[in-house]
């Protein structure tokens, strides 16, 4: 199974994947919007780099579901 396929197929049936792929599109959004701006304050700055890395986190953690998913099949 391709990953594209194995991907549509977590998103219906693993939850934990669905949830995580939902907040990762929604910190994108957040992200993008800060990036709008010409600058960040300092708080921002930090707000942005823990956005990022819980972005990350998310999206190594939905890459573990697409390989153990991909080993099962």
């Amino acid at each position: 199974m391709k990953e594209e396929e194995t991907m549509k197929v977590l998103r219906t049936e693993n939850e934990e994947y669905k949830k995580l792929e939902e907040e990762h599109k929604r910190l994108e959004l957040v992200l993008d919007e800060m990036l709008k701006k010409r600058y960040l304050t300092a708080a921002e700055e930090v707000e942005k780099k823990k956005i990022q890395k819980q972005k990350l986190q998310y999206k190594d953690r939905m890459a573990q579901i697409i390989r153990e998913h991909s080993q099962t099949v």
